[in-house]
């Protein structure tokens, strides 16, 4: 494991797993959150974030969290293991909940400058529908992952500590 990425649905714990699991591997993490917005929750252009993605895949090793589903295919041809956090949606919601309670109004460690947390409908609506789009989209491409890659689907936090766990 040289070159992972995370993906799964917001609050389901790609930051936190990227995070530990660098720590672990004394791997590169690399939040798309942080890279792929500008200040005041501006997003950047597609060039860009394709630019910003293919200079980090040329790297020799990094963990890459994020969905951003118009690039997710560039990032599974690179990487040589895929975690899914394939979590329930209200541990989604709780999870943001919480985030948007401890870093209200400021902007958290992998976020970019000047995007402060902040309780968003619409991103609570995109958590809740996330299971009926994206969870079946991915699904779809991770069936089509070839063999020599290593999908990983957690479904809950007893499986994960156990990932990391058991990751040496």
């Amino acid at each position: 494991m040289k070159k992972i990425i995370l993906i799964g649905s917001g609050g389901a714990g790609k930051s936190t797993l990227a995070r530990k699991l660098g720590d672990k591997l004394d791997i590169d993490v690399f939040h798309l959150d942080k890279l792929l917005w500008k200040p005041h929750w501006e997003m950047t252009e597609r060039a860009y974030q394709i630019e910003v993605q293919n200079n980090l895949l040329k790297e020799p090793s990094w963990i890459i969290d994020g969905n951003y589903g118009g690039t997710l295919d560039m990032r599974i041809e690179s990487a040589d293991t895929i975690i899914f956090l394939d979590r329930n949606r209200f541990v989604c919601i709780y999870q943001v909940l919480k985030r948007v309670k401890e870093f209200n109004g400021i902007t958290r460690p992998d976020m970019q400058d000047d995007c402060p947390e902040k309780l968003d409908f619409s991103f609570l609506k995109w958590i809740w529908n996330f299971p009926k789009k994206q969870r079946i989209e991915i699904i779809k491409m991770l069936e089509n992952v070839p063999n020599s890659k290593h999908v990983i689907i957690l479904k809950n936090k007893k499986q994960i500590q156990h990932f990391l766990e058991s990751t040496v």
